[in-house]
């Protein structure tokens, strides 16, 4: 899977796993790119994991020690420190994204599906952005996964590798917190594991991050 596929994915599954679209923020330098693999839990049996994605499942291989992650709930005052982060955003009638969610990630998920494209599925009336009202044409969704270069007032710009997109953000967006925590996975959860390519073709993680509902998160 290329860079720009996993990132399509990346962004199409947590909004469709999600009952708000979410994004993630980050700081001014944009982070090299993380390798990984999202989609839904096949199983887990604390040796391996395989991920169901639309090209198919992929198994991978569990590194110990092994950090799983999941959301917290937090707000907007920690945004523009955060190291890392995510914004699903909405393109209203006159271009302009809206935040509708965002993610703060650590340090240590910096570059994990960095970047910014639309998720809708092809042909879809609505689309989501991540940089991650009444319109008279289609919504469109982008989710932007990138470091914070400005964060003031109601506008955040996040900068990623090649680009960067400014978005509005409304003072009650829901924000959350992507922390190690100890998790208890379940076929059917949305994960996404950060992955190494090992010289024999096995594929292997010390990293899973595991998404949930917004509703569910607070």
């Amino acid at each position: 899977m290329n860079q720009h596929s996993l990132r399509r994915l990346v962004y199409a599954t947590v909004l469709a796993a999600l009952t708000t679209p979410q994004a993630i923020w980050a700081q001014a330098k944009a982070a090299p790119p993380i390798d990984g693999v999202i989609g839904k839990l096949q199983s887990f049996d604390g040796k391996s994991l395989e991920i169901q994605t639309p090209s198919g499942v992929v198994h991978v291989v569990v590194k110990q020690p092994l950090t799983t992650y999941r959301q917290n709930p937090s707000d907007l005052s920690h945004v523009a420190s955060a190291p890392y982060i995510g914004v699903a955003s909405a393109e209203q009638a006159d271009g302009k994204q809206v935040a509708k969610q965002i993610f703060i990630f650590p340090a240590e998920l910096r570059g994990a599906a960095e970047g910014s494209v639309l998720t809708d599925p092809p042909g879809a009336t609505s689309h989501s952005r991540m940089t991650n009202g009444t319109i008279s044409r289609p919504s469109h969704s982008r989710m932007t996964n990138g470091t914070v270069q400005k964060s003031g007032g109601t506008t955040l710009v996040v900068n990623y590798q090649d680009g960067s997109q400014t978005i509005s953000v409304p003072p009650d967006v829901p924000v959350t917190l992507v922390a190690p925590q100890e998790v208890t996975f379940s076929p059917g959860d949305v994960v996404y594991a950060t992955t190494q390519k090992l010289p024999d073709g096995t594929v292997e993680t010390d990293k899973i991050f595991q998404f949930i509902p917004a509703a569910a998160s607070h």
